[in-house]
């Protein structure tokens, strides 16, 4: 695509193909973050001294970010979180471009992990990285990591577009349209209270409804 010439994606069939696919379903902002997570991913391993496809298989590396919000596309809005939902349409999408299911169990984990960072960070770097790349493009960068002229050159020929009220207007607008995609707890949750001012139930109450074990019948607390 000739509007990427000048940025260093992988250029193999299914990096394309996925390229293609991405943009077709996806608002641009969140296409944009996609894009701006791998080249971030990208230099966040190259700080730590890891180099595409000598310590890590780049075409995963952009497959995973490409795909990372794929759940809040329409044709991904299923009917779990949309991390999950992501990480199964990559499959489904990957499955059908012919990728091996080791490659994509690897996009599948990347997809599905990159909301919960402890965990994501001490995976292989194709996960890692996904992760790593998708929050320094919101704005974990503090102290600053990225040197101003790249941020500039990123941002000349991929635009933000508002991508984090985007991203949280869309994940706030699945969530409202199908509530167990955002149950307490989780991040959309916490987004979805904070849009409503719902109250969470409490881990003693959830603990008490009819379909509990009753634990706490008769309980006393020991402090």
């Amino acid at each position: 695509m000739d509007a990427y010439d000048a940025l260093p994606f992988p250029r193999t069939d299914v990096a394309l193909s996925t390229l293609h696919f991405v943009k077709g379903i996806e608002d641009p902002a969140i296409f944009d973050h996609s894009l701006r997570s791998y080249l971030y991913g990208r230099f966040l391993g190259e700080r730590q001294g890891l180099l595409p496809d000598r310590d890590y298989d780049d075409e995963l590396l952009f497959l995973g970010c490409l795909l990372h919000d794929a759940g809040l596309s329409p044709e991904g809005n299923g009917d779990q979180p949309f991390d999950i939902d992501g990480a199964d349409l990559a499959a489904r999408f990957l499955t059908e471009q012919g990728l091996s299911p080791e490659r994509i169990e690897v996009v599948w984990d990347a997809v599905a992990l990159h909301l919960h960072y402890e965990v994501a960070v001490r995976k292989r770097p194709e996960i890692a990285l996904v992760t790593a790349g998708a929050g320094l493009d919101l704005g974990d960068d503090d102290p600053p990591v990225l040197p101003a002229d790249c941020t500039d050159h990123v941002h000349a020929l991929l635009p933000r577009l508002h991508a984090s009220a985007v991203l949280y207007d869309t994940i706030i607008g699945q969530a409202l349209e199908k509530p167990h995609k955002a149950p307490p707890f989780t991040m959309a949750g916490e987004l979805v209270r904070q849009r409503t001012q719902e109250t969470w139930p409490t881990w003693q109450q959830l603990m008490s409804q009819p379909s509990g074990r009753h634990d706490y019948d008769g309980y006393q607390p020991r402090t």
